[in-house]
């Protein structure tokens, strides 16, 4: 128990740090959706998701009906952009928190992968106009 309490004020401090450290000014103006799917305790998961100005919102579904929406944090780095978010699900679910990176596979495509603790490890798969 202590070490899920640890970890989650581990990514929550790295969020905050994420969050509020001065990055480079980004031309991105037209969003990046992705899809994802994933998994948790023996059910699938899945989410739709869309980046623009090192930001991103996440829906997504999780074991036993519960939905919710996510706010990512990114970081811009050449070709990984690792990220951190917090958001919040029904069925009792409560707050969660996420991390994880997307890579450029080529010029228009990206693939990814996190965690999130209501909807479990997850990979992505994503356009980039």
């Amino acid at each position: 128990m202590k070490i899920a309490v640890i970890a989650k004020k581990l990514i929550i401090s790295l969020g905050l740090f994420v969050l509020f450290a001065p990055n480079q000014a980004s031309a991105q103006l037209i969003p990046q959706p992705w899809l994802s799917v994933g998994g948790k305790d023996g059910d699938t998961t899945y989410a739709v998701g869309a980046r623009a100005l090192n930001f991103g919102v996440e829906l997504g579904t999780g074991p036993d009906g519960a939905t919710g929406v996510d706010v990512l944090k990114f970081i811009n780095l050449p070709v990984i952009s690792p990220y951190v978010g917090v958001g919040l699900y029904s069925e009792d679910k409560g707050i969660a928190v996420s991390g994880g990176v997307q890579v450029s596979a080529t010029k228009h495509v990206f693939v990814g992968a996190g965690y999130n603790s209501v909807r479990g490890i997850n990979g992505q798969l994503g356009i980039k106009f």
